[in-house]
């Protein structure tokens, strides 16, 4: 079987993403190719990208650049978002082959008959609008979590977004599928889903985008926390005004949602909510918050901010600081604006100097350091279950609690892909969370 191609992927951004290019892997191997590592020899390398952030544009060129580096003969292929957005300007990258839209990711291998290097990358891109239909995806990248698409697409209108014009529009997975997905995901043994998607609060628009809701999100929680053999479910990240309170309160007492929310805030000032046509003002994030902590006061809860949108002044700014201080949250995940084509922002009046978005984003860095360490040391001498990942780093095992506390203890591959009742005692220099084994035995 010497003769049988090798292929290669790479992926840029999302959980989504990562689930998307698994599923791409499976159909590859259905075809009769052997997955390989991307640093290693191979006929093929895929690059599923990304373009969220002005980073993302830039390591695509450093990936390609790395895979001609290994195989100067190897076909390479880029799909995603950033290849629906601007198919064009990555066909014309020296190395690439092969640029596929929002429609066509699915049925790459269709289009991979001749594997000889092209001058000019050819470009399969469909209409934005054609991308109606609903693909379902998971992805087991370790052992330990898996990340299951259950929504795509958005009809959201942020002004600085670009995934809508990606994606398409709002869609989702039946019912049915997602939990035969969950079914065929904890027969191999892994422990944790994380529900992924574009807008999951969204989940129950029709395959075809429809809008009638056949289920809701909350029927979702309520019928995956039903299926036997998982034993962590987790939502990603969820649009404040989609999360329900009963949705947080049945997360609370469920059997497998783990006290973990990441809800994206953006501003803290209403004044830029507006300009980003936000779908609700800081006082409905505020009462989410209040609402977690009333029935779940251990919960983590992750916050998106973006700093530097035109228009955000120094009191702008210094709004959204203080919002975030005062609020009872974990941490920050910080995102500096960046200008994006045919985006409502890119043509906004008060565009913010690149070296204060710096500083801005430098600022609330800091800031979420603080509350991460806020966080894990309210959590200091409670009792909590901890799944334990696959990597020995410099002699530790890491792994994470149900309200994603990130703990470390001495390496014991006995330890790979096991839940553990756990007591956390000390915050380590490093930041992570030391522990003491509450069942003698997960000492040995």
């Amino acid at each position: 079987m010497e003769n049988r191609k090798k292929v290669a992927f790479y992926t840029l951004g999302c959980k989504l993403n990562f689930s998307e290019t698994s599923t791409i892997a499976r159909n590859f191997n259905d075809e009769g190719f052997d997955r390989v590592d991307f640093e290693e020899i191979a006929d093929i390398y895929v690059i599923n990208t990304c373009s969220v952030t002005e980073n993302a544009d830039k390591q695509f060129k450093q990936v390609v650049r790395k895979a001609m580096k290994l195989n100067d003969k190897a076909f390479v292929a880029a799909v995603g978002c950033y290849a629906q957005l601007k198919p064009e300007e990555l066909a014309a990258v020296d190395g690439v082959d092969l640029v596929l839209g929002a429609t066509e990711k699915f049925k790459i291998t269709d289009y991979i008959h001749d594997l000889s290097k092209n001058d000019m990358g050819e470009v399969h891109s469909c209409e934005i609008e054609e991308a109606d239909f609903y693909v379902g995806s998971y992805s087991i990248g370790d052992r330990t979590r898996a990340f299951l698409k259950v929504q795509d697409g958005c009809d959201y209108k942020c002004t600085y977004c670009t995934i809508p014009l990606a994606r398409g529009i709002s869609r989702s997975d039946a019912l049915e599928n997602v939990l035969k997905n969950a079914k065929e995901i904890s027969a191999q043994n892994i422990r944790e889903i994380v529900l992924t998607g574009v807008n999951i609060g969204d989940y129950g628009k029709g395959e075809f985008g429809n809008k009638k809701h056949e289920h809701t999100f909350l029927d979702l929680v309520q019928a995956l926390d039903k299926v036997e053999g998982i034993e962590r479910l987790r939502i990603s990240s969820i649009e404040p005004n989609l999360l329900k309170n009963e949705t947080i309160e049945f997360v609370s007492k469920s059997r497998t949602f783990v006290p973990h929310f990441h809800i994206p805030l953006q501003s803290g000032s209403n004044d830029i909510l507006k300009l980003m046509k936000r779908r609700y003002l800081r006082e409905v994030y505020i009462d989410r918050v209040n609402k977690i902590r009333e029935v779940m006061p251990h919960a983590c809860i992750g916050v998106d901010v973006i700093v530097g949108f035109p228009g955000e002044t120094d009191e702008h700014f210094l709004e959204t600081y203080h919002f975030l201080n005062d609020l009872d949250i974990s941490y920050l995940h910080v995102f500096t604006y960046s200008e994006r084509d045919n985006t409502e922002a890119a043509a906004m009046a008060g565009v913010v100097p690149s070296n204060v978005r710096a500083k801005r984003s430098k600022m609330l860095r800091g800031l979420s350091v603080k509350k991460r360490r806020a966080f894990y040391e309210s959590q200091l001498g409670t009792n909590r279950t901890v799944l334990f990942e696959g990597e020995n780093k410099e002699g530790y095992i890491h792994g994470f609690t149900e309200n994603y506390v990130k703990v470390k203890t001495p390496w014991n591959p006995e330890l790979v892909n096991t839940l553990q009742e756990i007591n956390l005692t000390k915050i380590d220099e490093d930041g992570s969370v030391r522990l003491e084994f509450l069942n003698k035995l997960a000492e040995v």
